[in-house]
């Protein structure tokens, strides 16, 4: 009989279409977030609406008619020995929040395998690859010592490359897909760890979803890689779309970005992969552009970062800079990467002054929680 795993995941908004695949195929999950949220969770399941290709509409996959179980719980309220996989799925800035800094830390004493579903990669994932000195990259986190505490052997990377959304008008356990691709993780240090990524990716391949007299074999699968870089095929994405979506004084959606000079995208989005190649990735690890160019074209809203920093986010995850950082490592310069570091870098300064001149009670909201 196949064992069944506890797997616990940080961030309740984008984590819930993990949690959803996980839990169709019979496992359970514990989401981690804020107290009005966990009660409404606890009380009502989760909702993640999601296309399905050759049929109109979205399928909605309510968490309460699937096979596993699950709860939600503010991060004092986690235990974390009794889970056998942490999923790290908030953004990088909210691992420093009061609360989740301590369950980080916990999770760490406790050397639980952990696998980041961030585009910002832990840093402990980056000392595991040879090419990057890990250390001189700090800058780039909000408070690098939260990560201090992990084994890398214990840190994966999974890539975020299903793009999902709370619609605005829904509960915060409502999560719609607009991108159904695949998680694509990289493997652990010990084969027992990467003995359950595997049969999580089997047992997630073979679930399927019943309801209104339908079985649908759902999009979303988790893909398992035994190379480092495969998960990092993203930052190119990245670099590309979503940062790109930054202007001086107002965002534009991902399609734009990519679509509005096409030339331009291709350069900094072979750029990036070239990037990749230095540090060990073979070009096969990487996606062609062209496939990421159509894809974009349907990414019709800017990317999260850049609707937070519109929002007034004092910060965000910063991959664009660790690109950066990490490309000046092996003597690489881009004069498209660096304005946008100098755009982003614009938009954090000013949120940051009118924060300081705000009152402290409007200060306050913006403080980075578990979602």
């Amino acid at each position: 009989m196949k064992q069944k795993y506890k797997i616990l995941i940080l961030g309740a908004s984008y984590g819930s279409l993990l949690a959803s695949k996980f839990l169709m195929a019979g496992h359970s999950v514990s989401l981690v977030c804020r107290r009005p949220t966990a009660d409404l969770i606890n009380r009502e399941g989760t909702r993640v609406r999601i296309p399905v290709k050759g049929r109109q509409g979205l399928v909605e996959i309510d968490s309460r008619q699937l096979r596993g179980t699950l709860d939600a719980l503010t991060p004092g309220e986690v235990q974390p020995k009794r889970y056998d996989l942490v999923c790290l799925a908030m953004q990088e800035p909210q691992y420093s929040a009061d609360g989740v800094r301590e369950l980080l830390r916990a999770i760490a004493l406790a050397r639980l395998p952990c696998m980041s579903v961030m585009n910002m990669p832990p840093l402990p994932y980056l000392a595991r690859i040879d090419g990057i000195a890990a250390d001189e990259c700090r800058s780039c986190y909000h408070d690098a010592s939260v990560w201090d505490g992990f084994e890398p052997g214990l840190m994966t990377l999974c890539s975020p490359d299903p793009q999902a959304f709370r619609p605005p008008d829904e509960k915060p356990n409502v999560l719609q897909v607009g991108l159904p691709t695949n998680f694509k993780v990289a493997t652990f240090a010990q084969a027992s760890h990467n003995a359950m990524l595997a049969q999580l990716e089997a047992d997630i391949a073979a679930a399927r979803w019943v309801g209104a007299g339908e079985t649908l074999d759902l999009p979303v699968k988790l893909k398992l890689h035994d190379s480092l870089f495969v998960p990092l095929a993203k930052w190119s994405m990245l670099l590309t779309g979503n940062y790109r979506c930054v202007q001086t004084k107002e965002m534009r959606p991902i399609a734009q970005a990519v679509h509005g000079d096409l030339q331009e995208s291709r350069q900094v989005y072979e750029w990036v992969s070239r990037l990749c190649v230095l540090l060990g990735a073979v070009p096969g690890d990487m996606v062609p552009f062209e496939k990421y160019a159509d894809a974009a074209q349907g990414l019709l809203k800017p990317s999260s970062a850049a609707r937070a920093l519109a929002a007034g986010a004092t910060d965000i995850e910063r991959i664009d800079l660790l690109i950066k950082l990490v490309a000046g490592q092996k003597g690489l310069q881009s004069d498209s990467v660096d304005q946008t570091v100098k755009l982003v870098n614009g938009w954090l300064e000013r949120n940051r002054h009118t924060r300081a001149m705000a009152p402290a009670s409007q200060a306050a909201i913006a403080d980075p929680v578990p979602g």
